[in-house]
């Protein structure tokens, strides 16, 4: 490069003579500057691994690529702890999260937007500009007169802070790293530095500083170009095009042809033309370009020419540019052509009237077939001494190519939390009220949030910890019939409509059903559903019901259209221990997601404490005996086991066994206590207390914690 521009400049000054005096200077700067050794080019794998080395290389970015930069700052890990239930000797659950703030330097020209940010491989940010993890992200654009950013100004201090100007880099600051392994991952950058395509000469005359003009050259979606000189940021992009830089009129320019080929006749030469052709198995048979391909996300393609005759070597070259299919298969098509057909070489003496010519510029020679490419000039002792090689006389036409079957990260929208925050009759904690939370999303995308929990009304909140697997979420359709829960309801269905379409429900056999498969709260009542029908568009008919589940038989005979459906799966859902003094107290659920307001979202609930509440007492019943004395028996529940297995009567689960009992006779009520579940109302007593029938009769287990929903009768 640099004997061609001191060639140039040298001819501008002093004709002839003073072109070879500059092609001499330039030979010599030429081997300092831009010689072969420790020539460093740009490779495919430099955009691919993010560095954070001293003397890593910055490219400069043209068109719109794909890049993985060069870390320039970052603090240590930030670490935050939370912990989670404990009490009364248990111990507690202590876990960790890690955040990052680091910088990372992707061009080294502005830029004018990065679009998609993939970490490890998957999408961080998408297509939309929306994250799916948590974090704030900065651009600087590479601006000559950008500001510090504000996150390194607090670290390094006032006026110590770089401002990193004429670098497009950008600002990470609190990454969550969960998703990560708690580690910074590998990201790579779309980065759109032009608004269109760009053309090689407008590449080749920035990156020279303008000692290159640009002249007419192809378009290239995308290029990065970096190295230790500018002969290896633009050497194999020119060579792979088979482009040419000639002097023009005191200038350098870049062009894929120079206008018609000058000719040289037989009356030019002093001697005769030396013509040298070398055998075919001397160039490579195969050709192999390396790019990267924008619709397989960036990701690197690889296309062949191959031509019979030649050796069995392969030429192998990398261009960090963004190529079509089609492209890079003309692209190695015309560089094999060139291979071949530059076998062919030339040398030649002409008078000193033919110092007009110049390297690089094409020209025919008589007697010769084809076109020469002038390689080397040298004027000495009033003569012209040409070294050239043959070239093609036509590009090559564009070839077919495929890019291969890409298979992207996915690109789905996070969107805004769905939260539900339940008190539920399931196992929990053994010495407080058990609280669950439910978050999901209604976009596809939607996976997880941060919950903070608050037990006494917004005085104090629980440190975040993070929601478990979204939740299957939706809503009644229309309004499900009462029901028992002694047998499998077989004639009552309803349908819901789930959250979003990537939600899906799926029926199970009787057998499944009770192991407790598909459990779900539907308004207040548990069920279990053994079908599930598909209606379409995130809608199920659910039929084959248990009703009334875990005690929630009261429940079934007060629901409404569009309340709330909620599946019950262990992994997916969020269990909060409370404390005891909770009981009649509202409890806040927040939930901050990616895609939620800077507020997050809420739930709350006045606590019952349903997870230490006794089921209500079955099979109540009452008869008068012949003494006139009110016998009434029931069977009691456990919230301590639910399946008969051996036969027995199930775990207690409650510290003792005792009932109130409470018999309503008009205006008269009169209440009684019993640690067994019968109670003989003589009556003698029954008379005194002025209770007549009919009669009704309630019963409430009273548990350690909370009594029981009451089981009632009306008898007589």
């Amino acid at each position: 490069m640099a004997t061609l521009l001191l060639t140039a400049a040298g001819t501008a000054l002093g004709g002839p003579i003073g072109g070879a005096v500059g092609a001499l200077i330039g030979q010599a700067a030429d081997q300092t500057m831009f010689g072969r050794k420790s020539r460093r080019g740009p490779r495919l794998g430099d955009l691919a691994v993010q560095t954070s080395s001293y003397g890593s290389d910055i490219p400069k970015v043209f068109g719109r690529m794909r890049v993985a930069g060069t870390v320039i700052w970052a603090t240590d890990l930030v670490e935050r702890r939370s912990s989670t239930g404990g009490g009364k000797g248990r111990p507690g659950t202590v876990s960790y999260s890690y955040f990052a703030n680091f910088a990372v330097a992707l061009s080294a020209r502005k830029v004018r937007s990065v679009h998609r940010i993939w970490a490890d491989g998957k999408l961080l940010r998408g297509a939309a500009g929306d994250l799916k993890a948590q974090a704030t992200i900065r651009l600087h654009d590479g601006d000559e007169d950008q500001p510090a950013d504000p996150l390194i100004a607090s670290a390094l201090g006032p006026g110590a802070a770089p401002a990193f100007r004429g670098t497009a880099y950008v600002v990470f600051e609190a990454l969550e790293l969960a998703d990560f392994g708690n580690r910074i991952p590998s990201l790579t950058f779309e980065v759109e530095a032009d608004p269109a395509t760009v053309a090689i000469g407008d590449i080749a005359a920035e990156l020279s500083g303008g000692l290159i003009a640009p002249g007419p050259t192809p378009l290239l979606g995308g290029y990065a170009g970096s190295g230790d000189s500018l002969r290896s940021a633009l050497g194999p992009l020119i060579e792979t095009a088979s482009l040419s830089i000639v002097a023009e009129g005191g200038t350098l320019r870049i062009a894929a042809a120079s206008g018609p080929p000058d000719e040289i006749e037989s009356a030019d030469c002093i001697a005769p033309v030396e013509v040298t052709r070398r055998a075919a198995a001397s160039v490579p048979g195969e050709v192999t370009l390396s790019y990267y391909e924008e619709a397989r996300d960036y990701q690197t393609g690889s296309q062949r020419a191959r031509r019979g005759g030649g050796s069995g070597r392969s030429e192998a070259r990398s261009l960090p540019a963004m190529l079509a299919a089609p492209e890079a298969k003309t692209l190695a098509e015309a560089r094999l052509a060139a291979l071949r057909i530059g076998r062919t070489s030339a040398k030649l003496r002409l008078a000193a009237r033919r110092a007009d010519l110049r390297p690089g510029s094409l020209v025919r020679i008589e007697g010769e077939a084809g076109q020469w490419r002038i390689r080397h000039w040298l004027l000495e002792r009033m003569e012209v001494a040409l070294e050239l090689t043959r070239v093609t006389e036509a590009a090559a036409t564009e070839q077919g190519a495929a890019a291969g079957v890409a298979v992207p990260a996915s690109d789905l929208i996070h969107g805004p939390t769905t939260l539900r925050l339940l008190d539920l009759p399931l196992p929990g904690s053994s010495d407080g009220p058990s609280l669950f939370v439910l978050a999901g999303g209604v976009e596809p995308g939607w996976r997880r949030a941060t919950i903070l929990f608050s037990a006494d009304d917004r005085l104090t909140w629980r440190e975040g910890v993070r929601t478990a697997q979204p939740v299957v979420l939706g809503a009644a359709m229309g309004q499900l019939q009462p029901g028992g829960s002694a047998l499998i309801d077989a004639r009552s269905s309803i349908d819901v409509e789930l959250l979003n379409e990537a939600l899906w429900l799926e029926s199970c056999s009787d057998a499944e059903l009770g192991g407790g498969a598909n459990l779900a709260l539907l308004g207040a009542e548990l069920i279990q559903f053994g079908s599930a029908e598909p209606l379409g568009i995130g809608r199920f008919r659910l039929s084959r019901l248990l009703r009334g589940r875990r005690g929630t038989e009261a429940a079934a005979s007060s629901h409404s259209a569009g309340e709330a459906f909620s599946l019950l799966e262990a992994e997916s859902m969020l269990s909060i221990p409370a404390p005891l003094a909770a009981v009649g107290v509202r409890a806040v659920a927040l939930a901050v997601g990616v895609g939620d307001v800077a507020d997050g979202v809420e739930a709350e609930i006045i606590v019952t404490g349903e997870s230490m509440r006794p089921p209500s007492p079955v099979h109540l019943g009452a008869h008068e005996r012949e003494d006139g004395a009110l016998v009434i028996s029931w069977v009691r529940r456990s919230r301590a086991g639910w399946s008969w297995t051996s036969g027995s009567d199930t775990p207690l689960g409650e510290e003792r066994e005792t009932y109130a009992v409470t018999l309503t006779s008009g205006a008269v009520s009169r209440s009684f206590e019993s640690d067994e579940a019968r109670l003989v109302y003589v009556a003698a007593d029954r008379q005194a207390d002025g209770i007549a029938f009919p009669v009704t009769i309630n019963v409430t287990q009273i548990g350690t914690f909370a009594a029981s929903v009451p089981a009632s009768l009306t008898f007589g």
